[in-house]
């Protein structure tokens, strides 16, 4: 397993927000007591498919999963593959432990926390697509370097993913648009699969819908679906 590049001491690791926001029923108490010790990402070891799933698989990695229903989604449609999700705040993890039980989904794995932290310790070349999808777009200047798109955590999600896969960003928010195409454009190491205005205006079949979308369509914001491939 070769070097991973470090991240830009520029980026900062800060998460900022509210952890938890409203009290947790029984219920998803029960959830978090019984279910999340059986899914989350494992503390220390080597975190390869072998280890996290007991068989070699190809893994998807979604940053920042909100409720999980587009994790859980593709971890429905693609039971041969293993995902990992991370988010730090406790509510989205309760949903998507939810989702998790309701679907049976065995092929998933949780990480409350930051995703740089699950990252770094995954092997080179080990992921088949990564996601970033709605993430805070800190739209004032003097708050860029709290965006996830900057070119440290970039090299990061580059040395993760295997030649061949695929970065999926989504985003409502002008600013994070503009930045996105602007970082992106920087690289020699992926290719924006958009060929037609299209390509990024229309979402794809095979990307679900989030909470957070639709909350933008109902809005009346457009949203942008951006892909690339890790050449």
């Amino acid at each position: 397993m070769s070097a991973s590049p470090n991240v830009d001491p520029a980026f900062t690791r800060r998460l900022y927000g509210r952890r938890q926001g409203h009290a947790l029923r029984q219920g998803q108490a029960a959830l978090v007591e019984e279910l999340l010790p059986r899914v989350a990402v494992p503390e220390e070891g080597a975190l390869t498919a072998e280890h996290l799933f007991g068989s070699g698989r190809p893994m998807q990695f979604e940053i920042g999963f909100g409720g999980g229903e587009h994790m859980a989604a593709q971890a429905k449609a693609h039971p041969g593959h293993g995902f990992i999700g991370c988010e730090p705040f406790l509510n989205g993890v309760v949903a998507a432990l939810g989702h998790i039980r309701d679907g049976g989904l065995f092929n998933v794995r949780i990480h409350m926390g930051d995703a740089l932290d699950v990252l770094e310790r995954l092997p080179d070349g080990s992921l088949e697509r990564v996601y970033l999808l709605h993430p805070d777009p800190w739209p004032k200047a003097r708050h860029a370097k709290r965006r996830f798109m900057n070119p440290g955590p970039l090299d990061m999600i580059a040395a993760k993913l295997r030649q061949g896969g695929e970065f999926r960003v989504g985003t409502d928010h002008p600013v994070y648009c503009r930045w996105t195409m602007m970082q992106m454009g920087r690289r020699t190491d992926f290719r924006w699969l958009a060929e037609t205005a299209a390509d990024f205006q229309d979402r794809p079949a095979d990307w679900p819908q989030t909470r957070y979308e639709a909350k933008a369509r109902r809005l009346g914001h457009e949203v942008w679906y951006f892909r690339y491939l890790r050449i």
